[in-house]
């Protein structure tokens, strides 16, 4: 693992929460992004090397949804910038956590991304993020 990629917060309005955050952080996002597969609208914030990214569900059904219906708004997830997200999620997986996806999917902020079940990281839920090059697309 290389860093800390970002922070993902599950918030119920993004137009609200990116107010909060910009005056926080004191800049606005510097990116928001719809991504489907996940049901999700995104917002990014620089904060440092660090980045913060709201999440908030673009349907009933979405995983964000369900987050934000069982506990709450708050941290959602925490993830790991890697360098070849295969090689880690074989490793890790190897070290006994259990992967909810089997292979990488497309996600926000022109990344390659996979979960760890929160079950396997002490009630974590762990992304791992691997920038994607131009051939990868």
């Amino acid at each position: 693992m290389e860093k800390i990629e970002h922070i993902g917060i599950a918030v119920k309005n993004i137009s609200e929460a990116n107010k909060i955050y910009e005056a926080l952080l004191g800049s606005p996002p510097y990116k928001s992004e719809k991504v489907e597969s996940e049901s999700v609208e995104t917002s990014f914030f620089r904060c440092g090397e660090s980045k913060i990214e709201l999440l908030e569900a673009s349907s009933p059904d979405s995983p964000i949804a369900k987050f934000i219906e069982k506990r709450g708004e708050g941290i959602h997830h925490i993830a790991f910038a890697v360098n070849d997200i295969i090689a880690e999620m074989n490793r890790l997986q190897k070290e006994g956590f259990i992967l909810l996806n089997e292979v990488p999917k497309k996600g926000a902020d022109n990344k390659l991304v996979a979960f760890l079940h929160p079950k396997s990281s002490h009630g974590v839920l762990v992304e791992l993020c691997q920038e994607i090059e131009n051939n990868q697309k």
